[in-house]
């Protein structure tokens, strides 16, 4: 597989639940955490990137979201 965060990240913001335990249990939460860290700009919703902060434990609830990167013309 040339590009498996690539993969990985389409997983993380258009798998079904059964998509996303199946990648999460087979590849671990410290490489989902590299994937989201890593993601290009559009690879995650703004609600895929909230879901997964929470979910990784790189954000609490009481903690700022980390701003998602946009794409601006110019």
């Amino acid at each position: 597989m040339l590009l498996p965060e690539r993969v990985v990240a389409q997983v993380m913001n258009i798998g079904d639940y059964s998509d996303v335990q199946t990648v999460a249990n087979r590849i671990g939460d410290t490489y989902l955490r590299y994937v989201l860290q890593h993601a290009a700009i559009g690879q995650f919703s703004e609600r895929s990137w909230a879901y997964w902060h929470y979910r990784l434990g790189l954000t609490s609830a009481i903690e700022v979201m980390p701003a998602m990167l946009k794409r601006r013309l110019e």
